[in-house]
């Protein structure tokens, strides 16, 4: 029988490696490292791999379209283990829905909030993912006690509503379902915000993306089991290649192109797929093979997910960037004379060892910041 590796208070170990390399990304994002190495006009073939670490534009997808769907799904594998560690205690689910709600709720306040911070005014603007967290955690908290054949029936419900809406409801100069700027999505964004998004992001996004949601807590669910090892890793690999044949399947037919920035369902199954695959990969290292010597580097940011988002969102890009910038690269260039791009670089990577060294003496003192 397997068993599973616990971290602090009985967490799991795979799960805070996953969602600290995930938040170490974001950070990484927020402190400018990769348009820091994208400013360095670098060669083949690394300049096929720091491209990858951008969205990619519209139809396709990189690796960096692979983040936010990893964390909505980890936010529903620590969801249900969560939910299962109260329900052991007592606590009924009716109970513990108020506590969702309210997280939730607190979540779709930050989502909003930080729009406002990035404008510098009051703005109601939907398409942060804490925003769309907040809708996706309410949505997979209704079914979390379902069977697994039920939920996952629904998480695939939600993107056959998602082609339904974007292939039947169109609107005048919103006709073109996989167009950007001119789809359902931007419809509704005109129709929730008076406005669409430049980028082209729609915040009905919530929708096909409660799916991620839903997999994160069905994944929970079963790394806690009491499969064994070998059986979590099965189907984890077989549903995550499931995913993967059908997300890039339609894609290829020309059924529904892949498109992350309006989630397409081809898009919601082809990272899904990828994230199961990266889930299993990361629970073999860490749980299996006890591969867990340097586990610590990403589980003091995991471990406080939500407070360092937050965090290098606000702080970080308003203030803490610059001012670390004004002792590492501006004086390599006062100095030294340090060609700007790499001084830029040298303070990205200052800046963004910083924060992470803020989360780790964090970890150290076990202040822990839940929403």
């Amino acid at each position: 029988m397997g068993t599973i590796k616990q971290f602090d208070g009985g967490r799991v170990l795979s799960l805070d490696v996953m969602r600290g390399a995930i938040m170490l990304l974001l950070c990484a994002e927020s402190c400018m490292v990769y348009v820091a190495f994208n400013n360095l006009r670098p060669v083949q073939p690394f300049a096929g791999i720091v491209e990858q670490f951008f969205h990619h534009p519209w139809h396709g997808l990189r690796f960096w379209d692979l983040v936010q769907p990893a964390f909505m799904f980890m936010a529903g594998a620590a969801m249900y283990i969560s939910y299962s560690r109260k329900s052991a205690k007592g606590i009924s689910w009716g109970s513990n829905l108020k506590h969702v709600l309210w997280r939730s709720l607190k979540l779709f306040i930050c989502g909003v909030a930080l729009h406002c911070v990035y404008q510098g005014e009051l703005v109601w603007e939907l398409w942060n993912v804490l925003t769309q967290l907040a809708f996706t955690t309410v949505i997979a908290y209704l079914i979390i006690r379902a069977s697994f054949v039920w939920q996952l029936f629904v998480s695939l419900a939600l993107l056959v509503i998602t082609e339904a809406l974007y292939r039947s409801i169109l609107m005048p100069g919103f006709d073109q379902p996989f167009v950007e700027f001119h789809n359902f999505g931007a419809y509704m964004d005109t129709v929730l915000m008076g406005k669409i998004n430049s980028d082209g992001w729609v915040a009905i996004n919530i929708i096909p993306t409660a799916a991620h949601t839903i997999w994160g807590v069905l994944t929970g669910r079963l790394l806690v089991s009491e499969a064994t090892t070998s059986s979590k890793i099965r189907a984890l690999l077989l549903f995550g290649a499931a995913a993967l044949f059908l997300g890039y399947g339609l894609d290829l037919l020309n059924v529904t192109p892949i498109i992350k920035r309006i989630s397409t369902s081809s898009f919601v199954l082809a990272s899904g797929g990828w994230v199961l695959l990266i889930q299993a990969f990361i629970y073999w290292l860490v749980d299996v093979k006890d591969q867990v010597k340097y586990a610590w580097v990403f589980s003091v940011m995991g471990m406080n997910a939500i407070f360092i988002y937050l965090f290098f969102e606000t702080v970080g890009m308003q203030w803490v960037n610059g001012a670390i910038n004004i002792f590492s690269g501006g004086m390599l260039q006062t100095f030294f004379d340090t060609p700007k791009e790499i001084a830029a670089l040298v303070s990205a990577l200052t800046a963004w060892l910083a924060e992470w060294s803020l989360c780790y003496w964090l970890y150290t003192k076990k202040i822990f910041f839940k929403l």
